[in-house]
């Protein structure tokens, strides 16, 4: 297909994530991708590739086309696509499972595979709601949250998103009304953790969960906090007898500098969520794991099984390139080039404070952020990112990277210059 037709198609029949259709932007058009590059089909401000700024959505930890990832691939794809996992099983999915386990913080003990990192929330929240329907407590069926946080589109995660900071208002009056604290401080302090306690004592017959992002709220403004706090919500958690989620599907597999966020405060949840870095970001795959507790609690239920069943779940051709695109992350030495990522935006972001209309800048891992006290100008943001070779996403009042593990010194340099420029242009 020429360019011209594919752009023309493309304004015409596809509908692009948070956007109008038709369409208002032109999107790039890429070509191919390799290892930290996207070639483009034509150029834009000159170039011809872009440094993605952003694991496309966080995702790709290990860049593109990498040899081992491709090789799994294409080695299952010899074995079998997909089969359905009702009724049946198989060895990519199991290896998976096996090894999640053994990473995550003990005692999560239990794995359910679905397709997405929002699905997985979905599924968290199901585990959730129906452990108390099982143990005789339907009275507990509302969550509780602080805000700020995002946690996928689908409908229970929706309600769990910040109600006030983005589209999801749009929904008020059709979601579930869920319980939301003030949002975490970055340090830890005592008066948050009261404020905190007393709103969840007030409703703890009705709470059946807590559910966070740990150590760093993503999509809904890239905020970090104490992981202090992770500890506070575990004990309030069982003082009131509520169950405790981490959804950790954007930190998760070391983008925060601990393999996991959770890690960080050595506390473990009853249920914790994963996605989007675990297969590399070469396929859509979720999965929710959970402690045996909340697995013995639902099989004594009156419907003693998790009513969920995605066609793809725990796809083979998924299940082999996670396992390789763990395999490859453990066995490489992942925490120094976080570290040196991490090192490299804090130098080179550093010239933003001095950018008229920035209120802060921030590093934390491998994810550097820079807030403006206005909304972002996107086009021209994005604009002033492709002018120096960058692919970067900006939202709301954000310009923020989040690049892969594999970036060299120099590519996480323009990467930092691209978003200082993104940042004085938008």
């Amino acid at each position: 297909m020429d360019l011209e037709t594919l752009v023309a198609l493309d304004r015409s029949l596809v509908w692009h994530p948070y956007g109008p259709m038709p369409a208002t932007q032109q999107p790039l058009v890429v070509e191919s991708a390799a290892g930290v590059r996207l070639r483009l089909a034509a150029p834009a401000a000159g170039s011809t590739e872009l440094i993605d700024g952003m694991s496309s959505w966080w995702a790709a930890i290990h860049g593109y086309r990498h040899p081992v990832l491709d090789a799994a691939v294409q080695d299952q794809l010899g074995r079998m696509s997909h089969v359905m996992f009702g009724g049946l099983t198989h060895e990519p999915a199991v290896r998976l499972a096996r090894t999640l386990v053994d990473i995550t913080p003990d005692p999560l003990g239990h794995v359910f595979f679905c397709d997405s990192g929002s699905v997985a929330v979905e599924v968290a929240i199901k585990m959730c709601l129906q452990y108390w329907r099982s143990l005789g407590r339907p009275s507990k069926h509302r969550l509780m949250t602080w805000r700020g946080g995002y946690h996928g589109d689908t409908f229970h995660p929706m309600s769990v998103t910040d109600p006030e900071g983005g589209m999801h208002a749009l929904w008020r009056g059709v979601l579930p009304s869920q319980l939301f604290a003030p949002p975490p401080l970055v340090a830890f302090t005592e008066a948050y953790v009261a404020t905190f306690a007393e709103l969840l004592a007030r409703h703890a017959d009705e709470v059946a969960a807590i559910i966070v992002e740990p150590v760093v709220q993503g999509a809904g403004g890239m905020r970090f906090h104490d992981p202090a706090y992770l500890r506070a919500l575990r004990t309030l958690a069982d003082e009131h007898d509520v169950l405790l989620v981490f959804d950790e599907i954007a930190t998760g597999f070391g983008r925060t500098g601990t393999l996991f966020a959770a890690d960080q405060a050595q506390v473990t949840p009853d249920v914790m969520c994963v996605g989007k870095a675990l297969t590399g970001g070469y396929l859509s795959m979720g999965a929710t794991l959970c402690v045996p507790r909340v697995a013995e609690g639902i099989s004594r239920g009156e419907t003693p099984i998790l009513a969920h069943g995605p066609t793809f779940m725990a796809n083979p051709l998924s299940s082999a390139v996670a396992n390789a695109s763990i395999d490859l992350l453990l066995s490489s030495d992942w925490s120094s080039s976080v570290k040196r990522i991490s090192s490299g935006l804090a130098s080179g972001l550093a010239p933003a404070r001095d950018v008229p209309g920035v209120a802060d800048v921030r590093v934390l891992g491998a994810i550097g952020v820079v807030q403006l006290d206005h909304e972002v100008n996107v086009p021209a943001a994005t604009r002033a990112a492709v002018e120096r070779g960058v692919w970067l996403r900006p939202f709301r009042d954000l310009v923020y990277t989040m690049p892969p593990y594999i970036t060299d010194d120099v590519d996480v340099d323009q990467i930092a210059d691209a978003v200082v420029a993104a940042a004085a242009a938008g």
